[in-house]
């Protein structure tokens, strides 16, 4: 089984890579890891690249710490991990990967990190969810049961 685990730096996100861990058999599943920084604007000026958006250097470091903590969880389980981290829009580009991969199953927290960021990122389950090519499961806290 293909499995895409989709994270931020949220407890969601630690509680999906746990229910990853919980739920399929590290012999039978391969996971990649995927974390998406979304540039402040979408619509860069003309001379710039889509992929260029120097703000987020800074971002995709920090990307890279947390999905290579999460892989090194997995792999300890004794799963097969891959991470990347991408620039862009999160819903597009888990959704994306998803589909070029492609993935038996996205799992994704069902939420993000707090504020306006939590309000876009519990916005962006949904709309993986309703466009996905493959099942999703959306991880919840125990205490939100």
């Amino acid at each position: 089984m293909k499995i895409l685990l989709a994270i931020d730096d949220s407890r969601f996100s630690e509680e999906a890579t746990q229910a990853v861990i919980r739920q399929f058999k590290p012999e039978e599943t391969e996971v990649r890891v995927l974390h998406v920084v979304e540039p402040i604007s979408f619509t860069p000026p003309p001379q710039m690249a889509p992929q260029y958006y120097p703000e987020l250097k800074e971002q995709v470091q920090e990307g890279e710490k947390l999905v290579a903590a999460a892989a090194k969880k997995l792999r300890e389980a004794g799963f097969t991990v891959a991470t990347g981290v991408e620039r862009g829009e999160a819903r597009g580009a888990i959704v994306d990967r998803a589909t070029a991969w492609p993935a038996d199953a996205i799992v994704v927290g069902s939420h993000g990190k707090k504020g306006l960021t939590r309000f876009l990122l519990g916005s962006v389950s949904e709309a993986v969810a309703r466009h996905a090519p493959c099942s999703v499961i959306i991880v919840r806290l125990p205490e939100e049961h």
